[in-house]
């Protein structure tokens, strides 16, 4: 049977009878990947610690018709435990981890995305920022690596620089004044800068925002991110921001 070694993200787990488990992997090569995890629940296991969520390993896979078996397991980053720790960090992962299984497709090979979600989750572990402000990074940066990026500096529909008070998600970022309908959404001055510096990766400026401001700002990205994976992310909160 053929097999094949790659790097893999644990996004979620499934259980199979009673020692087995379904994996569902974001690899750096070969896209989203599920497999079968044979034996993992036993305490036995010699590697079932390592496929939890949000844990980073490098696999190797033997080839199934429907699912791929995994046969052995390296851990890469341990980061599992200290997400699963903390429900806003795990909440916030649980977000990132659905919307990756959402961009890319099964062989879809899209080592960006992998790289970035591998990242977005180190600093979740390490409690580097505010939950909510990874996240809130995360997936706007993701939907720009799959042709999505925010518009915040000229209205998405006519190309008017800004700054523009309107904000729409269908349309893709802020509208000018002649372009918004009515009941277009408003967005002032400072969560238009927070979402850029979000998007940019501008930490200093997403640290030092007021928690209002990131907020509002969350429940946007989270109205961006839910219409443009065309579903709806459970793990965000009823406010739209798991904080």
């Amino acid at each position: 049977m053929p097999t094949y070694r790659d790097d893999a993200v644990v996004l979620r787990t499934q259980k199979l009878g009673e020692a087995d488990r379904i994996l569902t992997l974001l690899t750096r090569q070969h896209g989203k990947v599920r497999a079968v995890a044979k034996g993992v629940r036993r305490t036995s296991s010699k590697f079932g610690a390592r496929l939890e969520p949000f844990m980073v390993v490098d696999a190797q896979l033997y080839l199934g018709r429907s699912l791929d078996i995994v046969q052995q397991v390296d851990q890469l980053g341990a980061y599992g435990a200290k997400i699963a720790a903390d429900y806003d960090r795990y909440t916030a992962a649980s977000a990132m981890a659905e919307a990756a299984e959402r961009l890319v497709g099964e062989q879809d090979a899209q080592p960006e995305q992998f790289f970035l979600l591998v990242g977005a989750l180190r600093s979740l572990a390490r409690s580097e920022h505010e939950a909510g402000a990874t996240r809130d990074s995360y997936l706007l940066r993701a939907l720009g690596l799959a042709g999505w990026t925010i518009q915040l500096d000229a209205c998405a529909r006519c190309g008017e620089p800004g700054p523009h008070e309107r904000i729409a998600a269908p349309v893709g970022g802020v509208l000018c004044a002649a372009c918004a309908p009515a009941g277009t959404a408003r967005v002032d001055g400072e969560v238009r800068e927070h979402l850029a510096a979000l998007l940019a990766g501008e930490w200093a400026t997403v640290d030092a925002a007021p928690e209002g401001v990131a907020l509002r700002a969350g429940g946007l990205v989270a109205a961006y991110a839910q219409h443009h994976l065309e579903r709806a992310i459970r793990s965000f909160d009823r406010r739209g921001a798991a904080r």
